[in-house]
Parts: structure tokens; C-alpha cells; sequence
């Protein structure tokens, strides 16, 4: 559970996050959605400390992040997984070495047993065998698996997915909306996700909060958001023709 009370955030005169207050909850896919400039980046990177919050706090359970030291959040910082948008890959780095890096930092495992842990990992996202191959080898969806690999390695409690589906075809996208789905399910994961794709709403969205202009405007699930009657949010959510025909 990640609890957020009261959070404010602004860059010199502009607000970007104005008394937010959620939960995100285990082994639940909570879904941030908004407009672009909405404030969800900025969200997200105050949840992992990557931006400091003005006011407010952040509880990992019971423990108050937003109010410890680099040192202090560390502990926490092993307990996380992180899915960036482009997958963040390092090229000089095969698929292996890839997954391995974060044990490697975080943890005293033998090289067989980080060996044995990115098997695992690959094979649970469906990639095993390509330990060796290159970033630059790989497709798209198969990057992201690879990176979601690497997010799953330390076991995290806690994992974050940047734009899962950005860049990727539709079918891709539903494959990788329903890895990060069985994961989260499985290992009981507080799974964060920032998206703007409404495909992934529908189906993964366990929880979902809409953020509107720096502000917590709606909260529900997969199985409400299309018959909500805040105006806001029906203006987002209805702003293609393929949704718009899901209203009708």
C-alpha cells in the first residue's frame, strides 16, 4: 500500500499537483490517467523521489518517505521496480547483464544465482533463451519485456510503469498490458501505472484515478469509468471517434 495525503507540487508560480489524496493499493493495477500536462509524470516521480514534494506526505505502509534522507529511502528504493517509457535499456549491456545490473547493485548474490534469477525472469515474460542478444537485436514489445524483467528482479513490492504501451502496435500493447497484469495479480505488486491509452484502462484497470489540472478529479475502476458523469473525464475518456462509439 502507497498512501498519499495532501501532496502539493509547483515549479516557481505554476502548481503541477494541488492537494492530491489516494491510495494505491496491492496486488491491484492503480491506473493514472489525464491530459497531457495534467501533472501524472510529476506525480510519479514524487512517489520514487525523483521530485520532492512542497507538502504533504508519501507512506510506504507505514513509513513516511517523504520525510527521510537519501540514505533512509534506500531501503525502500530495493523494494521497487521501475518500467520506463523507452524501456532504458543500456546498449553496451547484453539481455543477461541487462537484468543482472540491479542485483548486481542491490544484493551480494553469487554470479550463478543472478544467473539463475534472470532465467527466471525471462522466462517469465516469455523471452527465454535470448540472454545474449543485444538491445539493439531486439523489437519492441520484446524490449519492454526485457526491461519488465529487470523491474521484476529484486521482487519489488512496488512497481512503476511509465507509458508501458507507448510506441507499440496495438497487439503488442495488449501483451504487454496483460504481462503487467499477471505479474502484479501474482507476486501481489502495488503496481503504478501513468497512461493516456484507454485500451489499457478498460483492461487492466483495477484502479483508476483521473487527474485533472493538478487535481485528484475522480477516482473508480475498469468496470465505471465508462459510464462516469463527471464532465471532465467523459470529455477525455470520449475523445476519439473508436471511444466515442463505446458510449453509443
Amino acid at each position: 500500500m502507497i498512501t498519499v495525503t495532501n501532496i502539493e507540487k509547483s515549479f516557481g508560480q505554476k502548481k503541477v499537483l494541488r492537494k492530491i489524496s489516494l491510495n494505491f493499493e496491492p496486488g491491484k493495477t492503480n491506473l493514472i490517467i489525464g491530459k497531457s500536462g495534467s501533472g501524472k509524470t510529476v506525480m510519479m516521480k514524487c512517489l520514487v523521489g525523483l521530485l520532492e514534494v512542497d507538502k504533504g506526505s508519501i507512506f510506504y505502509h507505514d513509513r513516511d518517505f517523504s520525510a527521510m534522507n537519501d540514505k533512509e529511502r534506500k531501503s525502500i528504493r530495493k523494494e521497487m521496480g521501475m518500467l520506463f517509457q523507452g524501456g532504458a535499456l543500456f546498449d553496451s549491456m547484453n539481455v543477461e547483464e541487462n537484468i543482472g545490473f540491479p542485483m548486481k547493485m542491490y544484493t551480494t548474490k553469487s554470479p550463478l544465482e543472478i544467473r539463475k534469477r534472470v532465467d527466471f525472469c525471462l522466462e517469465r515474460v516469455n523471452l527465454k533463451g535470448v540472454n545474449k542478444l543485444s538491445p539493439s537485436e531486439l523489437s519492441g514489445g520484446m524490449i519492454k519485456r526485457v526491461a519488465i524483467a529487470r523491474a521484476i528482479v529484486l521482487q519489488p513490492s512496488y512497481l512503476f510503469c511509465d507509458e508501458p504501451n507507448s510506441g507499440l502496435d496495438p497487439q503488442t500493447g495488449n501483451l504487454i498490458d496483460d504481462l503487467i497484469l499477471e505479474i502484479t495479480h501474482e507476486y501481489n505488486i502495488t503496481t503504478i501505472v501513468n497512461t493516456h491509452d484507454m485500451n489499457s484502462v478498460v483492461e487492466i484497470g483495477d484502479k483508476v484515478h483521473y487527474i485533472y489540472n493538478g487535481e485528484l478529479w475522480w477516482s473508480g475502476d475498469k468496470n465505471n469509468i465508462l459510464t462516469a458523469t463527471n464532465t471532465e473525464l467523459q470529455d477525455f475518456v470520449f475523445s476519439t471517434e473508436l471511444t466515442r462509439r463505446l458510449k453509443t
